[in-house]
This record gives structure tokens, sequence and C-alpha cells, in this order.
């Protein structure tokens, strides 16, 4: 189950089918423009631009999202085309109605053909993908829209990977319940679809909510990707470091992809010394070759002066000078923020039990000034979602503490807010208790031994989930399935999708879950991909996400589809 290689087979499939000849194309974030080139894709344009010149030497290639405003803007194109040849391509299912519609406004036939690719999602990594939506959920009810939506990209995320899943939800959520039930609705009206061979362990479909570890999102990262995103911000794999200060013109948008970065994606994983070590070889392995120019590598600084000063270095290699601006960055952010010493604490409020020690402790940072506003008000918010019934809870002297040094009220009010979402009273699971005793046994275990890392002693609460549902041990009372049929073997194919977004910490629990258990392959989807700017979006219980990656198996044995054709093989 790979989400990035089901997208990228769909763009390729939709290069192919058009022949010959350049070509203009909207594609996904999972080919990079020269790979594009390479395919003699000439143009990007959107569908919504109206002032683009007629170019009747060019074919068109349109892929869309089948909306109603799409399926206009498509309408007026096919009126007044501007490309000789148009082959259309929909992320998702499309009534026979818009279809209907599309086939009366192409009066000068010029669609050469018609096509479901089921690429409604954003593929992040092979096992992570994201619907990029906000404001999913009002109060404990889902949006109609943003319910409807979410439905489409989770079934188009299934097609694509052609699985037919049994469905688990989380007993404790209404809105999984919900997601569950509508997904189940579609693969049952469109079972011709979802008729994919037979497999001897069916795929499961788990969907959980967020309000259930809202300790996750909360908390500073220290691997490469999360900490990317926790500090800079991912958007479709761009880096914004444009109030980098003193960057380079050339480097004030960058792009992280494991697709066309080796150096990424053999790091992205790793944490930040690590990160720093790694660099820091590529750069004496150049300077072996080049002995006239030596010089002593010691520092994120050290090597920020080195691709500056060579220029054939930076040349040869931009791929490492791009990360050396990056690390330098995140060094700079850590070291200003003093986030080594906000972290030990965050760490301390997500995994251990001594209230006097963790209350000491964020006091103390509440009166450090260089720890920011929102570090401020996020270690509160950890220490009233741990401490939020304990007899000796401080949280309103902590607020105080907050309004004293003038955090803001929008700051302030998150506290209540993330309470609400994922306190006691919400969550289905203990995350700070373990009544399991295997896990109370693992957790003595590790206060004997100790940790290696104190800025990584968190596990995520999916990690236990994931754990238990792969030992076939998640219990039906409180991961109740969908219907009447129950799983009686352990799972191999799971996916498993957070309403209210995923993290990247989780993106690393489910990679190192597919290393170590042969045969289990688990894709984690989520409507966002969180970091903790995000937040007052939670104040709604707000959601996020991204977009497409498809399926071949529908139209797989058939020929090139017309209006008519396509009109004809609908179920």
């Amino acid at each position: 189950m790979n989400a990035v290689l089901a997208v990228k087979q769909y763009v390729a499939k939709m290069i192919e089918d058009s022949g010959p000849g350049m070509k203009t194309g909207v594609v996904s974030m999972v080919y990079t423009q020269s790979e594009i080139l390479q395919k003699e894709v000439y143009l990007f344009e959107r569908i919504d631009s109206f002032n683009r010149e007629p170019m009747k030497h060019l074919k068109a290639i349109c892929f869309l999202r089948p909306t109603k405003e799409n399926v206009e803007y498509l309408i007026q194109e096919l009126r007044r085309p501007k490309y000789s040849i148009y082959f259309i391509y929909f992320s998702n299912v499309i009534s026979k109605s818009d279809i209907k519609s599309l086939a009366e406004a192409d009066e000068q036939e010029v669609v050469a053909e018609v096509q479901e690719f089921y690429g409604d999602y954003i593929a992040v990594n092979p096992h992570v993908f994201s619907l990029n939506l906000l404001g999913c959920c009002q109060g404990r009810n889902w949006d109609p829209a943003q319910l409807a939506r979410t439905t489409q990209g989770l079934t188009a995320l299934l097609l694509s990977l052609k699985k037919c899943p049994m469905i688990r939800y989380q007993l404790s959520s209404e809105p999984a319940k919900r997601l569950a039930e509508c997904v189940k609705q579609v693969i049952t009206k469109e079972y011709e679809l979802f008729d994919f061979r037979r497999t001897e362990v069916p795929p499961l479909l788990l969907i959980l909510d967020r309000s259930d570890d809202a300790i996750t999102p909360l908390l500073n990262q220290w691997t490469y990707q999360a900490m990317v995103h926790e500090l800079l911000g991912i958007n479709n794999n761009r880096i914004d470091l444009s109030r980098v200060p003193g960057i380079s013109k050339d480097l004030r948008e960058v792009v992280l992809s494991a697709e066309n970065d080796e150096f990424y994606a053999n790091n992205m994983y790793l944490n930040f010394a690590e990160i720093g070590s790694n660099i820091k070889n590529l750069m004496e392995d150049f300077q072996k070759r080049k002995p006239k120019e030596q010089q002593k590598l010691e520092s994120i600084a050290d090597m920020k002066a080195f691709v500056e000063n060579y220029p054939q270095f930076k040349k040869m290699s931009g791929t490492v000078s791009k990360h050396v601006t990056v690390v330098g960055e995140l060094s700079r952010l850590v070291a200003e923020r003093n986030l080594l010493e906000v972290s030990e604490v965050e760490q301390e409020l997500a995994c251990q039990n001594d209230h006097s020690s963790a209350l000491q402790n964020v006091r103390r940072l509440l009166q450090n000034p260089k720890v920011t506003e929102l570090d401020a008000a996020r270690l509160v918010m950890l220490y009233a979602l741990h401490y939020e019934r304990h007899s000796s809870n401080s949280l309103p002297g902590l607020l105080a503490d907050l309004r004293n040094r003038g955090v803001p009220d929008k700051y302030r009010k998150l506290v209540s807010a993330v309470v609400e979402y994922g306190g006691k009273r919400v969550r289905g699971s203990d995350l700070f208790s373990p009544k399991d005793a295997v896990a109370i046994t693992k957790q003595f275990l590790k206060g004997l031994k100790g940790v290696e890392n104190v800025y990584t002693q968190h596990q995520p609460l999916l990690q236990e989930t994931l754990d238990q549902l792969i030992k076939g041990k998640l219990k039906d009372s409180q991961y109740p399935y969908l219907g009447p049929n129950t799983l009686r073997d352990r799972p191999q194919d799971i996916i498993v999708f957070v309403i209210g977004g995923a993290t990247y910490e989780e993106a690393l629990t489910v990679y190192n879950l597919n290393r170590t258990n042969p045969g289990v392959r688990i894709v984690l989807g989520g409507t966002t991909i969180h970091n903790t700017k995000r937040l007052p979006s939670w104040e709604a219980r707000h959601c996020e996400g991204l977009i497409p990656a498809g399926a071949k198996q529908r139209w797989g044995a058939l020929p090139a589809l017309s209006f008519a054709d396509f009109l004809g093989h609908r179920p």
C-alpha cells in the first residue's frame, strides 16, 4: 500500500493516454517540474483562470475534483475550447447528470476521453495521506459539507489502493461512527467499484478521533520532518524561508520531498543531532576531494559559512545547501525559543506523574522571557490535560501567570478549549494511567532503565492502539466493527484515519511499525497534518487535510472512453 505510488501511476497514465505531442496538465505534488517536462507536459494552468491564451496546437489534460464549481468551469471551457483535444480525468465518482451536462457542452467534439482516477487526497509520504480540511466539526457534530468531502477523500484512497475493507471505529466518538457509516454507504452503493479480488485476510479501516489524544499535537518534535513542520510549516512539500535572517533569494522557498531528495528520504525520521552530523559528513567528503577547500565544520554556523564561501560546493550540491539552510534555521529557533528546556518539561507533563515537579517547572518557564507566548500557553494546556482532576490542581494560578506576562487572550482561551476538546470527559482512553497490565509493566521497566533521549520519551496513543490491533487484542467494546462481521485473523492491510488531523510523530510510529512487523502494511491518514500553529481551530473541533490518488481498476480493461461510452459503462 503506497499512496504516493498510486497518485504517480494515475498521473503517468493520464499523460500516457493523451499520446505523443505537447500537452498541458494539472497534477498533484508527486512529480517535480523537471520530471513532468520529461513527459512532455510544458504548461500548467488552473481551469478557473480566464485569461489563458488559446493554444490550438496543444492537447489538454484536465484533472479535477468532480465538484459543481469545477463541472461548471469545464462546461464553460468546452463551449469555447482553447486547446485542440481534451482528456478529462475526475479524481472521484462523478454523477451521470454532470456527465450529461458536459457532453451537451462539447458541441465542437474536442473531448477525446473521460475517466475517473481516484486521486482525491494528498499523498504526503508512501504511508501518509491527508485531505487539507479545516472546520470539519462544530461541537460534537460534523459539518455536512465537510463530512461529504471527507467521505469522498477516504473512499478515493480505498479505491486507489484497491481495498474494500471491514470498518472499525472509535466508540467514544460520534463523528467517527458517522464517518464509518458514510464510507460503508458508498461502498454498498458503488459495490461494482469495490469488487476487488478477495484476500485471505480482509483489509481493515480504523477510524479514530483526534480528541482521544490531544497531547501528541501539543508536543515539540525532534525528528527532521516533524520538526520542520512544527517550527517552519510544511505546505504541500513546500517550506517558506522568506523570513529567515539573511536568506538568499534562491532559498526563500524550498521543496522537501522524499521522492526526489535522497538526503531528505534518508534523514526525515532521524533526530536533529543526527541530521547535523550527516550533513557534516557530506561536506567533509567534498573537502577530501578538494584539498584546497578545507574549513573547520564544528557547528551549523560553520556549515552555513562553508556553503556561502564555496560557490562550487553550492552549485555541485544544491540539495545539501538547502538542508544546511533549513537545519540552520531550526537551530536558530531552538536557541531563540529555549526549546530544549521547554521540550523537556513538555515530555515530563506527557509521560510522568509527578505533579509537584511538573507544576514547579511550568511556573519557572512561564517566567522565562525567551519562552514564546504560544509555548507558554502550550505548557499550561499540557498541564491542564494531565492534571485537570488532580486534588492539587493549580490551573487558575497558571492562567493568572499567563495573563500577568501578557499572553494574549486568544492563547489563554485555548487552555479551556483544549480541555473541552480532549479532556478526560471526552476521551475513550486513559492517556496518563494505563490500566492494561502489560502497559503498566512496560512503563515501570522504562522508569527503571531510564530513557536515552529525554526529548523523545513520548509515544502517541496510536502506538498502543495499533500494537493491540496487530496482535488481535484491540477491544471490540472500545473499537467496534460496523456491521455484523468481525475479523477472526490478525489484520495485514490497515488504513487508519484520524478525524481532526494526524501528526508527523504518528507518521513515524506507522513507519516503524511497518518496518518491524513483516506482513503488516499500515497507511495513516487524517483530515490534516497538525502542528501547534493550527491549535486555534480546535476551539470548534476543527479539522484539516489534503487531495488525490487514483485507481485503474474501473477502466483498466476498457478502451479510451467518450462521453457516450462513459454513460454506457456506469453501473
